[in-house]
């Protein structure tokens, strides 16, 4: 062979390695990614080509399937349904044969679609017997007329949301937000589908149907932060009692400025205990202590029960944050829930969670257990300890605070018959020079006969009545929070 064609054969051959080597690369190293990779049309076929599992509430599925409408741009075979979708959307999130899937659909997908490795056996199982692939079902710990209460409370009131929660345990009792969306109008891939989600984009919706606010939107805490400061009080021992006078002047100056911290109208908050203090939401009262513990140790105990770190639901809940840089005058601010200090509603509702458990934090989850097909438990989710912001001792002081806030102070509209009940209002400057209505908080607990408390709960009121005065005295969030707790109450019975 002359040596020209020796060159060629030789290129040849390095191009026939070269393609040997790339189809190994494709077929075993690539194989797992491009199979999965969701520009791939034949996983969203897989993944549409049987019913999806339910979503589960007290035994109850929430979600469903229906046969999808054949065209010639859709042949994906099932489509999501929802059952209350609007009400739900908060914990399920969206399925969607265009536009993907978010929060519990999302998360769970695999187990949803019967897809999940931990379904290999069984899959492998009905293939041989010829049966057809179904999908696991997700059970959460959705309390459905905690959820219907917490919904409907919101939808008179506009924009808000409520987040309740099990002290004992962490397990999410409710999760709504308003205003809210119906899952289903975008379920599949037809042209009133991407009109429906066009609707509810910000760009198109100010008012932002799709953004979770019991999770996702973080809002000054106002007052019912001072339940944080109260706690920070005792455990650093500035305070020993709840009945113990604080060298509160009134008025207060902030340290180093000439600025007076105003109090709402004329309450007795001079040297005031910090009893009196909660009942009357005295910001002179809890802005000094504040000031007097020092940036460092408001910080510490914030994050104690949870602030500046994100929770995992499994849904992801933005961090709520206490500020990390201040000084005198904001650490008194940011202890009264002003400045930059700003909350999630799940945030709120665990402040309170963890007052009821005697001063323990247990980490919150919605997911109860993820099933296999045939029913049989695949995963189980175990209650978890997240942290210790309080000693039962403190805990138990400052229960007897939030209480007679609703006894005789300012939350009184949340009391329940033959049940004690502790909370604290919270009226969160909003706009410029608070020149925005303000937004009403109210975060409460409920505590039964036998010392159990089953529920805590955090309301957020975004367009409430311009009524201060009514806003501050729970006029707005503690009747939702009211029939919250309640209906976690009468389920027990």
């Amino acid at each position: 062979m002359n040596k020209p064609l020796r060159r060629i054969a030789l290129f040849c051959g390095l191009l026939v390695l070269a393609l040997l080597i790339r189809d190994n690369y494709v077929q075993y190293v690539q194989a797992d990614s491009l199979r999965t990779d969701a520009s791939n049309r034949r996983v969203a076929i897989e993944r549409y080509a049987t019913p999806r599992g339910d979503i589960i509430v007290d035994g109850n599925p929430i979600t469903g399937a229906t046969k999808s409408t054949k065209s010639g741009i859709n042949d994906y075979e099932y489509k999501r349904t929802y059952k209350d979708g609007p009400m739900w959307a908060p914990v399920t999130g969206y399925a969607s044969q265009a536009f993907d899937a978010s929060q519990l659909e999302k998360l769970d997908d695999g187990i949803l679609t019967g897809n999940d490795d931990r379904l290999f056996f069984r899959n492998t199982l009905d293939m041989i017997t010829g049966k057809k692939k179904q999908g696991g079902n997700v059970v959460t710990t959705l309390n459905a007329a905690a959820q219907k209460a917490a919904y409907q409370g919101l939808l008179s009131r506009g924009k808000g949301a409520v987040a309740a929660i099990n002290p004992q345990t962490g397990a999410i009792l409710a999760l709504a937000s308003t205003p809210s969306y119906d899952p289903s109008t975008f379920a599949g891939i037809s042209g009133s589908d991407e009109k429906a989600w066009n609707k509810l984009q910000k760009k198109n919706n100010p008012d932002e149907p799709m953004l979770n606010r019991a999770l996702r939107e973080t809002y000054p805490p106002g007052s019912t932060f001072k339940v944080v400061t109260a706690a920070a009080a005792l455990e650093n021992g500035l305070y020993k009692s709840a009945d113990e006078n604080t060298n509160s002047p009134l008025p207060y100056t902030l340290p180093t400025t000439t600025t007076e911290l105003k109090n709402e109208g004329n309450i007795p908050c001079k040297n005031a205990t910090m009893r009196i203090a909660l009942r009357y939401s005295c910001n002179t009262v809890f802005g000094k202590i504040g000031a007097d513990l020092g940036k460092d140790k408001m910080l510490a105990e914030a994050e104690k029960f949870g602030f500046n770190s994100e929770q995992l639901t499994p849904v992801r809940s933005n961090a709520s944050n206490f500020p990390k840089s201040m000084d005198q005058p904001s650490t008194a601010l940011s202890s009264i829930g002003q400045f930059e200090t700003a909350a999630t509603p799940l945030q709120m509702a665990m402040v309170a969670s963890a007052v009821a458990n005697n001063g323990t934090l247990m980490k919150p989850y919605m997911v109860d257990k993820l099933q296999a097909p045939n029913l049989d438990v695949i995963s189980q989710t175990d209650p978890q300890k997240l942290s210790q912001p309080l000693s039962q001792s403190n805990a138990q002081i400052l229960q007897s605070m939030m209480e007679t806030v609703v006894k005789e102070g300012t939350g009184t509209k949340a009391q329940i018959s033959g049940v004690t009940v502790g909370g604290k209002t919270g009226t969160a400057q909003h706009g410029v020079a608070n020149s925005e209505k303000p937004y009403a908080w109210f975060i409460s607990y409920a505590k039964l006969p036998d010392g159990s408390s089953p529920v805590a709960v955090a309301v957020v009121v975004e367009d409430g009545s311009a009524n201060r005065e009514d806003i501050t005295g729970g006029g707005l969030a503690a009747p939702i929070a009211k029939s919250v707790m309640e209906a976690v109450i009468n389920s027990k019975k």
